[in-house]
Parts: C-alpha cells; structure tokens; sequence
C-alpha cells in the first residue's frame, strides 16, 4: 500500500480551523437558545468557551511559525490565505469573550451589556425579567453561602488577611524559590515584599515567590466596569459591603461583591476587564496593557525620583555610603558610577491609534533601570508632542531651554552603580485616557522594549543612536505584539519583508557619552538616579546644600536630631511638581544672567544665592492656597497651574523679591506645618535595591 501524502502545514492549520469554526458556531447556538439556562449548563458553556479560547491561541501560534519554504508543494497567495485563517482565528476568539460574558450576566458588565443590545434588540423586556427571576431565586443561597464563608474566615484569620490577585500573564520560575503560573490564575498574596517579589499560594497549595507587576487585584474590575447605580442597586449593594470568598470549580478561591459568583468565575479565567472591554471593542490594538510602570508610580515613593535623592547610609547605619565630604575641595565629593551617560528621546513612529471611544489625555513614555525582573531605579517620565496630520509620530524636545518646561525634555541623564550583568534601560510608552462613556481615567502601555546597557562579556554597548521596535504586552510577557495586524513575522521578498518592518512601532533613541562638563555636574549626583539634563545644575547645588546641613555643619555626627533647613525638607517635592520646578529653573536662570564671571567660580556665593531665589520663588508657591493640587494629564488643572506660577514670578520680578506678596492681603496660604520647616534624615532614609 501507497504511504497516505502528508498534509501541508498550512492546510492542516485551515483545516484545524474550520473545525474549530464548528465548534464554535456549535456553542454559540448552544448560548443563544430562547428561554433560561440553568446554572449548571451556564457553567458548562463557560468552561467550554475557555477549552475552544485556548484551541484557538495554539493554532494561532502554530500559524504565525508557519514560512512558505516549510510546504512540500508551491502554494499560490500563500500569505494571503495565511492572513485570511488569522482573521478567521481573530473573528472566533472575539465571538467567544462575547459569549463568555454574556453567560457571567453581569448587568453592571459593560461588555454584556453591549452583547445583550446586539442579540437581543426585539425583547429587552424579557431578559430583564429573567435576570432579575434568576437573582431572586440565588438570593437565598447566597446568603447561606456568605455564612459559611463568614465563619471560614474567622476560623482562619491569616487567610482572611490575605488577598486574591489574578495573573495578567505567564510565568515561568527563574530559579528555586519561584511559582510558576498562567495567565488567569487565581493567586493568594502571604506576604508583599518591599522588593516588588511577593509570597503567593496557588490553588494547589504550592507556594513561592512571584513578580508584582504580573497581577491585579480580582474586586478591581468591579469598580472599574460598573457604571452609575440605581437607588435600588445601591441599597442592594450597601447592604452587601462585607466581601465574602467563594470557590470556583478548580478550587481558586476569589472574592465577590455581588448576589453572583459568575462574574468573578469569569475575571479569574478570561480577564474580562477594562483593557479587555476595550480591546473587545476595537477601541485599542490587542498589544495594549494596563501601564506597568505607571502601577508602580501609584503603589508608593520607592520608585518616585524624591526617594533616591535622598542619602543612603552604609550598612552599619553609622556613615552615609553615596554622601561623602571632600576636605581638600571643601565640598561633597564626586562619585563615579558603573553607569553614566545621557540618553536623547528621539521620536517614537507608526504608535497604533485609539479609537474614538477614548480621549488620550497624554503621550508619554516612562523609563527606569532594569535588570529583566525588577526596577533598580527610579521612573522617570518625558511627555511627548504630535501633530494631527503625523499622529502616529511621537516627538520629544532633545533640549530644554527657556521657558520650555521639563517634563518635555529628551535629554535624560541615568546613573547607575548596580554591578547585575543584565543592567539595562525599560522604555515603556504610554498615554493616559478617558473614556467618553463613562468618564473613567486610565493608563495604558501602548508597547516597551528594553535596551541592555553591556554586552554578554560586560563591555558597554557603543554610544550611537537605536532604532528599538516595540513589543506588545507587560514587561514580563514574551513574543506579544503591539499590532498583530502589522506582523513583524512577515514571509516573502526581502522588499516586502522591508516594507513590513517600516509599519513597525518604534522608538529612537541616541546614546550619549558625556563631556568634561556633564561629567562634573553627574559625579556628584546620587549613584542611582534618572533626570532631566536641563535640572541637573538645581540638582548639584541641592546635593552640596545636603552636604553642608548634614556633613561640615552638624554639631555632632552622631546626632540624629531634626533639622531646620526648608530647602532639604521641600527641594524633593519639585520632582513630584514639574511645574514648580520650572518656575525655580527659570528664576534662576535669570539671577545667574546678572551674576558677573568671577562671582559664578564662587561656589559659596552661588548656594548663597540659590537659596534666595528658592525661598523667594518655591517656597511660597509650594504652600499657596490659590495652587491648585498638581493633577497628572489633566490640561485644565496644569494650566490653571501655570497660570498661577507665571502671575507669581511677573509679582516677584515688579517687587524685586517675594516679601511683598507674602504680606499682601490678597495672598492665601495653607496653615503653617512644621514639616515645612524640618528635615529629618534617618526618616528619608533609602534602601539600597541594586
């Protein structure tokens, strides 16, 4: 007998899909039958939906690694039918999160909401009726349910202690002491740790250490997706303010707010979230995430830039370790670092575009030091300029001057003296939204890519400027893409395989070495810090101030007392408010132009005249009432800001000084609080996380 031809890569994938197809359109028919289902046959379209869902992406992995030269006879359109089965994939993945939320029934969901007008335009009225049937008739279970959970949960008071977080991606343990997981699963934290690793316990029960930035709390979609209630939906929810755990059928336990567990079910194995009823939508590429760095930003300030400014001590907390006095100079002593040079945000081309359901607010991109699994510095953040008729091209000013504020400076300093071989830069682009619907604010990764500083036998990689193509994704997810719909994986001739990676999401940027100048004002910076080039000068005279208040002029070394210096206890807070710190730029900017050649060599005079121009500009306007609160990516509040900042600094220069303001009647000010006035350093005290 004649061996049976084997099938070519590519048919057998068509034809896996067509089965697939089957199945799918088999389930949908199965979901959209008239009348009620009861919650057993829910559960089973559910978990039906969840098998079919990763068919699928199996079958979209094995047809992105098929090429023309694997097919044992030529294939006419090849790419072309290869582009037609991944729409087809595409088509049946977004018909199963459908049909997944619609069997949650969750009327707060604003995807099922969505679903249900699509499906059922003719009889709104009965499926309200069966929803709330349904709810009427789980009402009485429930409450037998959060019972036992209530007393489970005195019972054991760690657990109760505990929080469920769900996985945002896979991870695989990078060494003995990890848990491994997927994307998903339900996980319970034991234990956060300050160093962004956290002890978690999986259903099974295995235990480990897991990266923070792969999970999200499981209640957060509750309040994110949930639209304005209802007197009688508020009453109902009030009355059920105590969070009680449910199981789901793999044995994950998860917390749920409402009269039913289908919805947390739900977010535990599909993820149906913001980004997701976003993506679902079409509103973003598939590529987009929920903003790691920025989560990071909101979760504290050891990654914000006030923190490593502030002195570190050794180990024996007797001595500072990266603040040391020079006898001989008479002031701090520089410090060279393992890392220091300058790094120029180019421009960022072919960024996917949101739809018109979200207003972006801002184009930004976030970078810090990274080393492949943690952040060893702090984020630091430049603001991106478009235009309307390019608005796939970001561009970034490649110098501050004048009036021009920072936080659109490209020029950026990084110092480093971590010693890991994987020692790099996170580039990670975003834009702060609204969502037109509901008003909801957020922040997305529109894509990232890290750009190692040293080679595999640790020599610096050349100073010369890169063209880094984006990935889709979290930091921590591997071969997602930003827009799948512009493969990077494209097949054919070389024209056409250049053609696709000119569609391609990418950020330029240029590695700078540093000259005799920029060297000096970087040395005596602290050895772990990333920074605008065009407030590195504000920065030096800041770090001599320090070195004068807690190293030559303190009565004793040993005295740990507080200090009464406004400048050290506010000049941290400028980083937070770049607005402020503008206004101090250009004040002093101005002083110095009256300053003659031999009183700018005096380093004395100069931290001298500093600190006038710092009590006569930021002092006042740090605690004036008429400031309103620094908002981020909110342009009524910023220029409300500005407006008051550029009022103060056109009084100051009239007045010849802030005296005469701060006496005004028309002048309001915060109450006075002595933190304006202290500094005490064992509180500001930063750990060491290279």
């Amino acid at each position: 007998m004649l061996a049976r031809r084997r099938r070519d890569p590519l048919q057998a994938a068509r034809q896996r899909g067509q089965e697939l197809k089957l199945q799918v359109d088999s389930l949908l028919s199965e979901g959209q039958s008239k009348g009620a289902l009861d919650p057993n046959k829910r559960r089973d379209i559910y978990q039906r939906c969840i098998q079919l869902k990763r068919a699928i992406d199996e079958n979209k992995t094995t047809l992105q690694k098929l090429n023309k030269a694997d097919e044992a006879a030529p294939v006419g359109n090849y790419e072309q039918r290869k582009e037609e089965e991944q729409n087809l994939l595409d088509r049946l993945t977004l018909k199963l999160q459908e049909l997944a939320v619609g069997m949650s029934r969750e009327p707060t969901n604003e995807t099922d909401a969505l679903n249900e007008n699509k499906e059922d335009d003719d009889s709104p009225g009965e499926d309200e009726e069966e929803s709330e049937e349904s709810k009427e008739s789980s009402g009485e279970e429930d409450e037998e349910e959060e019972e036992e959970e209530e007393k489970k949960e005195q019972e054991s008071p760690k657990h109760a202690s505990s929080k469920e977080y769900i996985a945002l991606g896979d991870f695989t343990a990078q060494q003995v002491g990890d848990l491994t997981f997927k994307k998903g699963e339900i996980l319970l934290i034991i234990e956060k740790k300050p160093d962004g690793w956290w002890i978690a316990k999986n259903a099974q029960g295995n235990e480990g250490l897991i990266p923070r930035t792969y999970l999200e709390p499981c209640d957060r979609e509750d309040q994110e997706s949930s639209e304005e209630p209802s007197e009688e939906d508020s009453e109902k929810e009030s009355e059920k303010d105590v969070e009680v755990e449910d199981k789901t059928t793999d044995g994950a336990e998860v917390k749920q707010r409402t009269d039913s567990h289908w919805n947390a079910v739900q977010k535990a194995v599909s993820e149906i979230n913001t980004v997701d009823v976003l993506t679902t939508m079409g509103a973003i590429p598939t590529g987009f995430r929920p903003s790691t760095l920025s989560r990071l930003l909101e979760e504290g300030n050891q990654f914000q830039a006030s923190y490593f400014l502030q002195p570190e001590l050794t180990a024996s907390q007797l001595a500072f370790r990266d603040l040391l006095w020079d006898a001989e100079a008479g002031t701090i002593r520089s410090r060279p670092s393992r890392v220091s040079l300058i790094v120029t945000l180019w421009s960022c081309k072919m960024i996917p575009l949101p739809g018109t359901s979200i207003q972006v607010l801002s184009r930004h991109v976030r970078l810090c030091l990274f080393d492949g699994s943690k952040v060893l510095s702090n984020i630091h953040t430049v603001r991106a300029t478009w235009q309307s008729k390019k608005p796939k091209t970001w561009a970034f000013s490649p110098q501050v001057t004048g009036i021009l504020p920072c936080l659109l400076d490209g020029d950026c300093f990084i110092r480093s003296n971590s010693s890991s071989l994987d020692l790099g830069i996170l580039f990670e682009l975003g834009i702060s939204y609204i969502r037109n619907s509901t008003g909801e604010r957020g922040e997305l990764s529109c894509g990232w890519v890290f750009l190692k500083l040293f080679d595999a036998s640790g020599v610096p990689i050349p100073a010369k400027t890169y063209e880094l193509f984006l990935n889709g994704g979290t930091p921590y997810e591997k071969g997602v893409e930003v827009d799948p719909s512009v493969s990077r994986r494209a097949q054919g001739s070389v024209f056409h395989q250049m053609m696709s990676m000119r569609r391609q999401p990418q950020l330029l940027v240029k590695l700078r070495s540093l000259n005799r100048r920029s060297r000096n004002i970087l040395s005596l910076l602290p050895e772990t810090l990333i920074g605008s080039m065009c407030s590195s000068h504000l920065l030096v005279f800041y770090r001599q101030i320090l070195g004068d208040v807690l190293l030559k002029d303190r009565a004793s070394l040993q005295s740990a007392d507080l200090i009464s210096h406004p400048v050290l206890a506010t000049f941290p807070k400028l980083w937070e408010q770049t607005d402020v710190m503008d206004a101090l730029r250009s004040a002093w900017a101005e002083k110095e132009s009256t300053l003659k050649r031999s009183e700018k060599r005096d380093k004395e005079l100069l931290k001298a005249k500093f600190l006038l121009v710092y009590h006569d500009c930021v002092l006042p306007l740090l605690h004036s009432a008429l400031l309103p609160p620094f908002r981020w990516a909110e342009e009524e509040t910023e220029d409300a800001r500005w407006k008051v900042i550029a009022d103060f600094l056109k009084q100051n220069k009239e007045n010849q000084g802030a005296l005469k303001t701060l006496l005004s009647p028309d002048g309001v000010h915060e109450p006075f609080d002595l933190s304006e006035q202290t500094y005490d350093f064992l509180g500001e005290i930063r750990k060491n996380l290279a």
